[in-house]
Parts: structure tokens; sequence; C-alpha cells
């Protein structure tokens, strides 16, 4: 473990409460903010089924997993991450909504307090500039699932501190992650290679290249992937796609990035994949049948 001690998280949806469980599961102390109890409730309740289901497979030892349970504390006090050596942010990827939390906890939190970022798609140098400790402000981009996923891109900005970039990669691998350098633009590394592939994959399926299946059996199969590139959309979220490229779009002008018109009629529809039963492939049925999508 690094000389960290405790962890702070913003945000308990999917990433936050992945991000929150390795943290208590690698020793830490670890603190979750939401805004409601409600929503700290169903990222509890999601916490323990995950770590149920590590026990079940004989990953996990139940002394473990009850000392990961113990580590963790729930609280819709932004005011209770005070004490952190290292907040980080998991909430919408909205720039505003992140600044004005980063602007409270600058006010709170100590001077050796290190800030950190899941955003997949807006830069650090956008959120550090809202604050006071620039040079104390990272990117830490966690992959879903996270208690399963090994990387962790920890992005520097031209601010960072060179003894904040080490604290942040040791802080990485101390959660049992390999992690990799890179640069503050938005995407960063795997993002910036992976939407120009997913978006295109849509534009392939727009313009009658393969039906939906073929073209996940064909890139699955022809390059070794394990899932294909409609699959992996179902499951990252269409309408969180949607967002990623948009901001891309924006911060590139390069038309790689734009979302095709199939990807924004989808979300319109509120078709965004796994999360709400529907998106390239219907998931009310079993096993999963192609979506109706008019083309």
């Amino acid at each position: 473990m690094s000389e960290m001690q405790r962890v702070g998280v913003l945000g308990s949806g999917l990433m936050g409460s992945g991000i929150a469980q390795v943290a208590a599961a690698a020793g830490y102390e670890t603190i979750v903010r939401d805004v409601a109890q409600p929503i700290l409730d169903k990222a509890k309740a999601g916490i323990e089924k995950s770590l149920a289901k590590f026990v079940e497979k004989g990953k996990l030892q139940a002394a473990d997993r009850d000392a990961t349970l113990q580590r963790l504390s729930f609280t819709t006090a932004t005011a209770d991450l005070k004490r952190c050596d290292v907040v980080v942010e998991a909430v919408t990827e909205d720039l505003e909504v992140k600044n004005a939390l980063w602007r409270e906890l600058d006010a709170l939190c100590g001077a050796g307090t290190i800030f950190a970022s899941n955003t997949s798609s807006l830069t650090i140098a956008a959120m550090a500039a809202a604050t006071k400790r620039a040079d104390r402000f990272v990117g830490l981009h966690f992959f879903n699932p996270v208690p399963l996923m090994q990387l962790v891109e920890v992005v520097r900005t031209v601010t960072t501190s060179e003894e904040t970039f080490k604290r942040a990669f040791a802080f990485a691998r101390s959660l049992g992650k390999e992690a990799v350098a890179a640069k503050d633009n938005s995407g960063f590394i795997v993002n910036l290679l992976l939407v120009p592939y997913l978006l295109d994959a849509i534009r392939a399926l727009e313009h009658g290249a393969g039906n939906v299946t073929d073209i996940d059996k064909a890139m699955q199969l022809g390059c070794g992937y394990p899932m294909g590139p409609l699959t992996l959309l179902d499951f990252v979220g269409l309408d969180t796609t949607y967002k990623i490229a948009e901001i891309m779009f924006a911060e590139y002008k390069e038309q790689k990035y734009a979302p095709p018109p199939l990807l924004k009629r989808m979300v319109l529809a509120g078709m965004y994949g796994r999360k709400s039963g529907k998106g390239f492939y219907d998931y009310s049925a079993n096993p999963p049948v192609v979506s109706s999508l008019g083309l």
C-alpha cells in the first residue's frame, strides 16, 4: 500500500462503487459520497453482491470480504471527504457538475490531498483550473467493471507536479492494477483509439457492410476481441458513448469522433443498451436477440 490511508470517492454509480470496492479491498479506509441515501444504499448492495461473487468463486476469503466492507462508509455530505489523502471523482460527464464539487472540496481538503478524476473524455486541465491545487490534480481513469479490469490510465496535465504523478501512479498500482502514463488529451490513450472504432462499427451497420451479428462476429473472431463492437457499445451504454463522442468531437473537430445519426436516434429513443434493456440487442429475451433498428 502507498503512504495514503484514506480514500474519498465522489459518485456511487457503476464506476464509483467499483473504485470504492477495490480501494477498500486494498486496505484503504474508503468514504463514498453521493447526493441521496437511496443511491448510496443501492451502491452498497451492489458492492456486497460483487464481493459475494468473489467469495463464491474462491477468489476471496469471507474474512477479507468482511474486512473490506468494514473499511467502507457512505455519506451525502461532501465535507466528510475533507480528511482523505486522495479523492477520486466518478460523477456524470458534465464539467460544470464536476467543477462545482472540486471547488467545494478545494476549500475543505488539506494541502496534501490529491484530486483525481475518472473522466473518460474531458480534459484534466479543465478541472484542475477550477481549483487552487492544479499541481495536485491528476486523472485516474479506471475501466468497467473496475474490480475485474486491470488497467488504470494515470493522466498528467501540464500543471501536475512530478511528486503528485508518482504518488498517483503508486496508488493505482497499490490497488492491484496495471498503470500506464497518459497525456492529458481528450480520450487519453484507450478512448482516443476505441471511440472511432466503435463509431465506425455503427457506420458500417448504417452503410450495410454487414448486419449486427455479423459485424460483431467478424471483429470477435477476426481480431480475437472478447466481444464485438456493437455488443461492447451496449455494455458501455449508447448514451455514455454518445456523450463521450460529442465531447471528443468538440475537442478535435475530426469527423471520426462525430456521433453517427443511428447512434443519436437510438439514444433519443431511450435505447441505451444493457442498462435500459435494449440497444443493438434486446435483453428482454434470453439469450438476447437483435433489436429492430429500422435499417
